[in-house]
């Protein structure tokens, strides 16, 4: 094996700006193994524990595992009870997206997760700072994909009639 080189502290901004830079061309395991490279040297960055969730989630749309041991460990990394929420948020609703894509049965476990990562967006929103709205847009967008394609509950989900 390869012993992997260090990257100097100086060096953290203009990595993670590279690492953002490979998510928007779609290249989320160069992005991924930027911001494990800034981690080695700078444990609790937290943009760049952010930047390798949302790489790591990136991955769902093109169809790989993410493993969810590793997101719930970065997760409870982040230092923010706000950014706790809003990234759970982000996370399972990439995973309802990539099961609605996938179609067949995976459609019917989408509305579960839409509405779990709504939940996750209603408690960002609840602690949100100041002028900051971006969990409910997301908590909106989830909103308009399940009623655009009609998802509904999986008979498990939904309410017993007697108990509304």
């Amino acid at each position: 094996m390869f012993e992997l080189k260090t990257l100097s502290e100086e060096a953290i901004p203009a990595a993670l700006e590279k690492a953002e830079r490979y998510r928007l061309l779609n290249e989320p395991g160069e992005a991924e193994s930027i911001c494990l490279d800034v981690l080695k040297i700078a444990p609790e960055n937290q943009p760049a524990m952010i930047t390798l969730l949302l790489a790591a989630s990136d991955r769902l749309s093109k169809g790989y595992g993410v493993s969810d041991t590793q997101a719930k460990e970065i997760l409870g990394r982040l230092s923010g009870d706000y950014e706790r929420a809003y990234y759970s948020g982000i996370l399972v609703e990439r995973r309802a997206k990539m099961k609605l894509a996938q179609g067949g049965h995976g459609g019917t476990w989408a509305y579960g997760l839409f509405r779990e990562a709504m939940e996750c967006f209603e408690k960002a929103e609840a602690i949100r700072p100041p002028g900051n709205d971006d969990a409910l847009l997301r908590w909106n967008t989830c909103a308009r994909i399940i009623a655009k394609n009609n998802l509904v509950p999986r008979e498990e989900e939904r309410s017993e009639p007697w108990l509304e």
